[in-house]
């Protein structure tokens, strides 16, 4: 397992600028390799943080047309619902790039209207596996989980990542791919999430935080390697990277 690094920016713009160069080097190196590039995306600022990807040099030398879009974490709500993940993403970055629609894989629209987080975990489950039957996501040889190409994930203040939150049961699933939650700390509370095992089996983890508030968890794990806090549990099979701006890195 890749170990944890570190990189603080100066400011938000420049960290932003440096996510940008990340996802678009994997997206090149990833489409070169073998014809597509898998990216999971979360919620949270992440998405504000993507404008970079939209903009020149990056908007016309990506081969979107190879992306595959999935989410670590989605909550149990309707697609046009404020607090959907797949909404905000929607709005803020995959409807400005040219990005199939058949490869983005949203929760099923039908059952996260009817608030059934238990079947919404079970159905995106049989997606992935559906996927990787089609040679589209491969497993791991090294966990026998599915492998993504990079993962795009933030922390919350209390050190959550996904929705795998503090004294919450769900950090400890290994027997599923995605499992669900029914009483999120952070509302809402009906939730579907990657699990621990295959979020650490992707090849890259990118963990972009920033601003004040979770500066105190940042220091808990980096310098204390606090594991009562799911994010530093955060591991990745070839690198584990940790983009902070200033903010979030005041209190190491």
């Amino acid at each position: 397992m890749a170990q944890r690094k570190m990189i603080v920016f100066p400011t938000k713009n420049e960290l932003s600028e440096a996510m940008a160069e990340y996802t678009a080097k994997l997206s090149a190196k990833f489409i070169k390799e073998k014809g597509l590039f898998t990216v999971v995306l979360s919620g949270g600022d992440l998405i504000d943080w993507l404008c970079k990807l939209v903009q020149p040099p990056y908007i016309d030398s990506i081969e979107w047309s190879k992306w595959h879009v999935f989410w670590v974490d989605e909550r149990v709500c309707a697609w046009e619902d404020p607090d959907s993940n797949y909404k905000l993403a929607m709005d803020g970055f995959l409807s400005k790039v040219p990005i199939p629609d058949k490869n983005i894989y949203a929760i099923d629209k039908h059952s996260a209207a009817d608030g059934n987080a238990e079947h919404c975990a079970a159905l995106y489950e049989d997606c992935l596996k559906n996927l990787v039957k089609e040679k589209i996501i491969p497993i791991s040889k090294k966990t026998g989980y599915p492998e993504f190409d990079l993962q795009l994930l933030g922390m919350g203040p209390d050190g959550h990542m996904a929705s795998l939150f503090p004294n919450h049961p769900q950090i400890n699933e290994k027997q599923k791919w995605v499992t669900h939650i029914t009483d999120s700390p952070k509302p809402p509370p009906k939730r579907i999430t990657f699990t621990l095992p295959v979020i650490n089996s992707a090849l890259y983890n990118l963990m972009a935080i920033c601003d004040k508030a979770p500066a105190k968890s940042v220091a808990e794990i980096m310098k204390h390697n606090n594991f009562s806090l799911p994010s530093a549990h955060l591991s990745a099979q070839v690198e584990n990277v940790w983009y902070l701006d200033q903010a979030a890195a005041s209190e190491l």
